[in-house]
């Protein structure tokens, strides 16, 4: 339990650190649903590992209808652990989350049904978060894929294959983008720009090349 009370201290200091909107460890136990749901998850976690898995559930309903964030009690979180905004957050039963993890609003981490080599359903069914990773909102990582440490996932991304570590990754389905930071980046966003894009705009120059050569 002492460790328990250790990760919620760390919980604490992650919102002060990366949310520049709260100024102080009271303003975040007021005012931070994030920071509610992650102490409320801790609690029932504990209870979830004692093996009264109906009152852990009961917690997390309650820590749903307070904050909007559905934790299940038997996901897996490290440390320093931060929720920005919060609502709409959905972290599954088998999910496995590293330390100093960031989810922003509305993201999913979320299970698919996968069968092993036998054709059996395997009970991993969600994705294992990595250490330092940051996920923008709106973004769904789906199944029981790895995200390696310090990657990041751009907001809206669909994530159903592995992320590399330190890899950024945007878009539906999710792509590889060249990131040379190793800061922390609001959203998973930096300013680094999007392959696609860039293929998009030298295939739209040739296009408008062909069109002038016809023309003449």
């Amino acid at each position: 339990m002492e460790e328990k009370f250790s990760y919620i201290k760390q919980d604490l200091n992650a919102v002060i650190a990366r949310d520049p909107a709260t100024n102080s460890k009271t303003e975040a136990i007021l005012f931070s649903p994030g920071l509610h749901a992650i102490f409320i998850y801790r609690t029932a976690h504990f209870i979830w590992e004692k093996g009264f898995k109906l009152t852990a559930r009961f917690l997390s309903q309650i820590a749903r209808f307070l904050t909007g964030i559905e934790i299940h009690p038997a996901a897996e979180i490290g440390y320093g652990f931060f929720i920005d905004h919060g609502m709409g957050v959905v972290i599954g039963e088998t999910t496995q989350i590293g330390n100093n993890v960031t989810l922003y609003h509305d993201v999913t981490l979320g299970g698919r049904t996968v069968f092993d080599e036998n054709g059996k359903v395997m009970s991993k069914r969600h994705p294992t978060i990595g250490d330092d990773v940051i996920v923008g909102s709106g973004a769904q990582i789906l199944g029981p894929i790895t995200i390696g440490n310090k990657a990041k996932i751009g907001s809206n991304s669909i994530v159903v294959k592995n992320v590399a570590e330190g890899e950024t990754v945007v878009g539906v389905a999710a792509h590889n983008v060249k990131d040379m930071s190793n800061n922390f980046c609001a959203y998973g966003v930096s300013d680094t720009e999007d392959p696609l894009d860039s293929q998009i705009k030298i295939l739209q120059a040739e296009i408008e090349e062909l069109k002038k050569i016809i023309k003449k």
